[in-house]
């Protein structure tokens, strides 16, 4: 096992964990995401619906809520856990969310429960995104 296979297999338990205790009355789809930072921490949550269904917080911005709250700022590598035939990729809005605070080229490994099925980077995710470096001076981005 490779280092990149062991942190990789830290998100996973990590993401698989909170999976765990997802809130999801409405939808049953549990999903877990875990990010490890440019740090090297770890932060993992999982996806809180509401009966007001805009209200719901996916597993990507609870995570990257943690990750803030403690005050990193930068996405090294992200993986999300969901449950189906499907994959489970991050939606539109975590994928902006995500972009906020990672590189385009931050890889996203999107898990089923036996383990990571594909991995993608940002840019792949969200081609010719807007980000910070459009608002920002390129210095401060």
């Amino acid at each position: 096992m490779t280092p990149d296979d062991r942190q990789v297999q830290v998100l996973f338990e990590a993401a698989k964990a909170v999976q765990a205790n997802a809130y999801a009355p409405y939808s049953h789809f549990h999903v877990g995401a875990a990010i490890r930072t440019t740090s090297g921490a770890v932060y993992a949550s999982c996806n809180v619906e509401n009966a007001a269904y805009p209200q719901g917080v996916c597993a990507e911005g609870g995570a990257l809520s943690m990750m803030i709250s403690a005050g990193d700022r930068r996405v090294a590598e992200v993986l999300v856990i969901g449950e189906g035939e499907l994959l489970c990729t991050p939606c539109g809005g975590c994928r902006q969310k995500l972009r906020e605070f990672a590189d385009l080229d931050v890889l996203v490994h999107v898990a089923g429960p036996e383990g990571v099925r594909r991995t993608f980077t940002i840019d792949e995710l969200l081609p010719a995104s807007f980000g910070p470096g459009h608002l920002l001076d390129p210095t401060e981005a």
